[in-house]
């Protein structure tokens, strides 16, 4: 099952990265080896030295918990992956998982089309529309929300990638895809899709379900040839999850 999210007690979360120490941040158990593997290797050996290195030179690093997707979604629960680029690269709405921001905070304009998309799709059942930006409850029904480098400096898109969180994600990645349970890849943009063929995914083999439309930025949401408006992926995975016994999402 789903591990508890460990902020929802205690004091108030760190707004940044505090310390390289990937020994004290929880996943859940089933993704404890690939991950222990990876940090203790020599691409996450680089890794640690570069992120402790600018750490060290004073550098405000997002989010503060880089594996809070592998925290709150166990492998074995993963029905839907959602592949996103790397964390929002601003104070406050880095918070671990992809497109999410915290509760109380202003919508980017990605998740803005996000929730315009579930609005339009006419075949999802009729829900309130959600009351903030956070895409908590989707983590906790099995949806990982996985971004692809996992580490930002503060103004600073795509700064931590190519430093070695690409060698891990591609690992996540292909540990869904080789599983004999299907699951739902929703795949926006190219970013998305290359990260997902290199970690071994083909539309139409295997047992999964592969969903690919354009990334929710107002720069490509509307754009051909596969708009993300109007995608229904939605209730596409709906559908398949129900079709195969695994109970659909509640968007």
């Amino acid at each position: 099952m789903s591990q508890p999210d460990l902020f929802t007690a205690g004091a108030t979360a760190p707004a940044c990265l505090q310390a390289w120490e990937p020994g004290h941040w929880p996943v859940a158990a089933d993704w404890q080896p690939l991950v222990s593997r990876f940090f203790d290797s020599e691409a996450g050996a680089r890794l640690g030295q570069h992120i402790g290195a600018r750490l060290a030179a004073g550098a405000t690093i997002y989010p503060p918990r880089p594996l809070r997707a592998l925290e709150l979604t166990a492998l074995a629960d993963v029905r839907v992956m959602i592949l996103g680029q790397d964390p929002y690269h601003g104070p406050g709405p880095a918070e671990g998982l992809a497109f999410s921001v915290a509760p109380g905070l202003r919508l980017p304009p990605s998740l803005r089309n996000i929730h315009q998309e579930l609005a339009r799709d006419p075949a999802l059942k009729p829900t309130s529309p959600p009351a903030d930006g956070s895409l908590l409850r989707w983590a906790q029904q099995g949806v990982l929300l996985l971004n692809t480098c996992l580490t930002v400096e503060d103004g600073q898109p795509a700064s931590h990638a190519g430093r070695g969180w690409e060698v891990l994600t591609d690992k996540l990645v292909r540990a869904v895809v080789e599983r004999s349970r299907p699951a739902v890849f929703m795949l926006w943009g190219a970013h998305a899709q290359r990260a997902a063929a290199a970690a071994g995914l083909e539309a139409g083999s295997g047992p999964h379900l592969v969903l690919c439309a354009n990334h929710p930025s107002p720069l490509s949401a509307r754009r051909g040839p596969q708009p993300f408006l109007g995608c229904g992926h939605f209730s596409r995975a709906n559908a398949f999850l129900l079709e195969r016994g695994l109970g659909e999402v509640s968007w």
